[in-house]
């Protein structure tokens, strides 16, 4: 290519490397994977964060109602799992492309040492499952 020297190319190659492994890691994210019970479950991504008064799980669970997740702490881990199945007025469409992945879901997250209260609240908000784990004394 005119003009570009061997920077621009070591740069360009990088970035075509990182994006390659960016995308790899996000198919891995959602591949199916089996779950003690032997049912196939995805593996949404997860956000967290730490406040002083409290740690804030976001997790990507768009259209799954959050009634139906379940979320609980066991031996300093957050365990999320549901069920994301499509909407009833959709399951007889033609499906052009289906990316979101469907069916059992389950989710460990390692959390900060530390005490929480009692219970585990969560919501939903903008497609995210938001679960607000108040820090014990």
């Amino acid at each position: 290519m005119a003009g570009r020297d061997d920077g621009d190319d070591w740069m360009w190659a990088e970035a075509c490397r990182l994006l390659m492994q960016a995308e790899g890691r996000q198919r891995h994210s959602f591949a199916p994977r089996q779950a003690a019970s032997a049912l196939p479950v995805w593996h949404p991504p997860a956000d967290v964060l730490e406040t002083e008064r409290e740690v804030l799980i976001l997790v990507a669970l768009p259209g799954v109602d959050p009634a139906a997740v379940e979320a609980a702490i066991e031996d300093g881990t957050l365990h999320v799992a549901g069920l994301r199945l499509l909407p009833p007025e959709l399951r007889h469409a033609a499906i052009h492309r289906l990316e979101l992945p469907q069916g059992r879901f389950e989710r460990r997250i390692p959390l900060p040492s530390g005490r929480y209260a009692a219970p585990v609240r969560h919501s939903l908000v903008n497609g995210c499952l938001l679960v607000r784990l108040e820090k014990a004394g």
